[in-house]
């Protein structure tokens, strides 16, 4: 008798799993699906990103800011904050300040975001500056954002959540195969035989 309910208990348990995992298999892979679709299509334009050089587009820009900004003996008293706001409404520049150096002569601020980079040279006696502007277009975007340059901590959060959803999403997949046992064999046959292939291709051709 007691054997009996061991034998039930098993038998509801293994059942409760294999519906959870569908569950969970179903609706994650719902919630993932542009995920993974992203993640995808960007794979494959970042291993040939070549094709899409064309799109880079540089262009530079001159201008002039207050000299009483740079134009000090103190480099402590170099006006940063108020030379960003400048450069940023004049020139319409974008993205995160990366770096704001300077040296005897000069001050360089670079600002980037996904797909995009300025860099100003600015000349501490005169105040005159010169802008270099990288636009990658629309395909160099999505590239820095599938490698997560420069595109700031909200979108690091995206890419843990990502990858922690396609993490459940195999997981449960490889459970539900588990309980199906026409399929069980074959499926991890299969999954054995993508990893051997993954390694020997490592091992073969990658130096």
């Amino acid at each position: 008798m007691e054997r009996n309910n061991s034998t039930k208990r098993n038998l509801v348990l293994r059942r409760n799993v294999a519906q959870v995992s569908r569950w969970l298999h179903i609706y994650l892979s719902m919630v993932s699906f542009v995920i993974v679709l992203f993640f995808s299509v960007t794979g494959l334009t970042l291993n040939h990103a070549d094709y899409f050089a064309g799109q880079v587009k540089t262009t530079t820009e001159k201008g002039k800011l207050n000299t009483t900004w740079v134009n000090t003996t103190d480099t402590l008293h170099i006006a940063k904050l108020e030379v960003v706001e400048y450069l940023r409404k004049t020139n319409n520049i974008k993205g995160e300040l990366s770096e704001f150096r300077i040296d005897d002569a000069e001050c360089s601020v670079s600002f980037r975001g996904p797909g995009y980079s300025a860099d100003v040279f600015i000349d501490r006696a005169t105040g005159a500056y010169e802008l270099s502007l990288m636009r990658a277009g629309a395909v160099g975007i999505l590239n820095d954002l599938h490698k997560g340059r420069d595109s700031g901590k909200a979108w690091a959060w995206v890419i843990d959540v990502s990858a922690i959803l396609m993490t459940l999403v195999s997981l449960t997949g490889l459970i539900l195969i588990l309980y199906i046992k026409r399929k069980r064999i074959s499926g991890l046959t299969w999954a054995v035989i993508g990893l051997l292939l993954s390694w020997l291709v490592y091992a073969l051709w990658v130096k």
